[in-house]
């Protein structure tokens, strides 16, 4: 404001009222508002409101900016559940997901759909591990071992003795005949003559094979899989080895096995009310009187366990009952037992001095693309195969036969 100096002697006295009643309104207006205490807290008041009315816009708008966050997630959390369940649903059934039907119920519809603000709640499909719901997405927990099928002891291989040959037919000389005329004679008398004779044997040596194809594909990929076809490409002639040393007839390759060479039970022995231990007693005993004492008895894996439960007249057992060790020893001979032989049948036998088995070629597993057209077909051959003969050269030294009917197997 301008300061006006005035000399007191040449200005009259003026009455401040009537001089502030003759200026100017602007003038007067602007007097009052720094004047007036009342103003200037209104004033005030307005500045402060317009700074909240600032900050609640602020937070409104970072309040919507949120929502608007939350509902672009709920989306994408909605189309990832969709996709998923679509994935586990494509082998049939309804491919529409919950989220699919929480978003087409009428109480979405009627709640304004994703511009609604607050809770909805809308009946869906639950959510199980059901193939048409989330079990595509379940991972199952893969094991890496391979669970074969069940396979049987083989044992009559370790009853016969072992040997060798790097021929194809192994030839031995076998007698036939032993007349023993031996006796005491007086001076000068002739003495008696004994008869021996001899005829040469043959076992010819035969092969056992067999094959499978794989592709290179599976024999790479799949790391285990080479040392199981290996496994049981040897299991499957040892089997059949098994068999072939058991009951082969002889003709075309097949080895001429014990069995069919072997001498028939003597069924007079067998006596009234004889059980199959009793049986399994006389046929030791024919073995010995042939001079050939038996080392080992084989029988039907049935029949064996079998003979657990035989009891006495007094309907106790005569083995060692449900609590006493499994049966290993018949008579102080060892007994072993195979499907090979069959159920009602045994075979007592001097298995090291009536039989041998001489090996030519030991089981082995080749692996080869050129077989047919594998080159270009990227398959592989497996093959397993062993040789081998086997001579059974002391016929009378195994007894074959058949339990009697009520013997307890």
């Amino acid at each position: 404001m301008t300061s006006i100096r005035m000399n007191s002697r040449r200005v009259p006295h003026i009455a401040l009222a009537a001089l502030a009643a003759n200026r100017p309104s602007a003038i007067i207006g602007a007097l009052r508002s720094e004047a007036d205490p009342v103003q200037r807290v209104l004033n005030q008041i307005g500045n402060e409101v317009g700074r909240i009315s600032a900050d609640m816009r602020n937070r409104v708008d970072a309040a919507q900016r949120r929502i608007g966050e939350l509902e672009t997630r709920n989306r994408d959390i909605e189309q990832a559940l969709a996709d998923g369940l679509r994935l586990g649903s494509r082998g049939g059934g309804s491919s529409e997901s919950p989220g699919e039907m929480f978003v087409r119920s009428e109480a979405f519809k009627n709640f304004g759909g994703s511009a609604g603000r607050g809770v909805v709640t809308a009946v869906v499909q639950a959510i199980t591990s059901a193939s048409t719901s989330a079990g595509g997405m379940i991972a199952p927990d893969r094991r890496g071992e391979i669970v074969g099928q069940a396979k049987r002891r083989l044992t009559i291989r370790g009853l016969i003795a072992p040997g060798t040959t790097n021929s194809n037919s192994v030839n031995y000389v076998l007698q036939t005949t032993r007349t023993n005329n031996a006796a005491v004679v007086t001076e000068g008398s002739q003495k008696p003559e004994s008869v021996y004779a001899w005829t040469e044997a043959d076992a010819p040596v035969r092969t056992i094979a067999h094959w499978v194809p794989v592709s290179r594909q599976a024999m790479d990929d799949a790391p285990m899989l080479q040392s199981t076809i290996d496994g049981e490409l040897r299991y499957g002639l040892s089997v059949k080895e098994e068999e072939e040393l058991l009951l082969g007839s002889g003709a075309g390759q097949h080895i001429h096995g014990i069995i069919p060479q072997a001498t028939a039970y003597e069924t007079s022995r067998t006596g009234t009310g004889d059980t199959a231990f009793d049986t399994l007693a006389h046929a030791i005993a024919q073995s010995e009187v042939a001079l050939l004492p038996a080392t080992g008895i084989v029988m039907n894996n049935n029949d064996l366990e079998s003979l657990k439960i035989i009891k006495d007249g007094d309907d106790r057992y005569i083995g060692g009952g449900p609590f006493g060790p499994p049966i290993t020893t018949i008579w102080g001979r060892p007994v072993v037992g195979t499907p090979a032989m069959a159920a009602g049948e045994f075979l007592v036998g001097a298995f090291l001095d009536g039989a041998q088995i001489f090996d030519r070629l030991d089981a082995e597993v080749l692996v080869s693309s050129e077989d047919r057209d594998n080159f270009i077909k990227n398959m592989l051959t497996v093959r397993a195969e062993e040789r081998l003969a086997m001579a059974v050269k002391r016929p009378a030294a195994f007894v074959h036969g058949a339990f009697p009917a009520g013997a307890g197997v």
